[in-house]
């Protein structure tokens, strides 16, 4: 156990990305690096599965970092990197499953995260519980993954 945390809890360690998030240095990278062999393996499914996993996800992890965040009395603790799994998948969502193109990805989504751009920013301020904590990051991906899109087609 770390910081009150539970990793022996299901929730908590889904929420904890498999234990990634607790991390002493950048735990939401070290989510979203842990992340990338799981996206790219979602990246062989077809179109129509990957999105309902990636929705699947969304809900789930609402859930998942509502209660683990509750359980350690933090809102958005930076442990909790569950929404970088999803936000990982929603940056990757059509794009070619290469590990260039998903190491891309990584570092398209980190940026958009980290920044948090408007209005990002803003509804990361004003939203909290599981919904708050995954929706900013997902608003994240949305850029990255134009970014990354607009990049491959430049360059292919």
């Amino acid at each position: 156990m770390s910081g009150g945390f539970r990793l022996a809890d299901p929730r908590q360690f889904l929420a904890l990305g498999f234990g990634s998030g607790l991390l002493p240095r950048a735990p939401g990278t070290a989510g979203t690096v842990v992340a990338a062999p799981l996206v790219w393996g979602l990246g062989l499914l077809p179109a129509w599965a990957y999105v309902t996993v990636l929705a699947a996800a969304f809900v789930v992890g609402c859930w998942i970092c509502g209660v683990t965040a509750r359980a350690v009395g933090v809102d958005d603790h930076p442990a909790i990197v569950w929404d970088e799994f999803v936000g990982l998948a929603a940056t990757l969502v059509m794009a070619p499953q290469s590990p260039a193109v998903v190491a891309a990805g990584v570092v398209a989504f980190r940026v958009f995260d980290i920044l948090k751009p408007w209005p990002i920013r803003v509804f990361d301020r004003r939203l909290h519980g599981g919904f708050g904590i995954m929706l900013d990051d997902v608003l994240a991906a949305v850029p990255a993954a134009v970014c990354l899109h607009l990049a491959l087609a430049l360059l292919g």
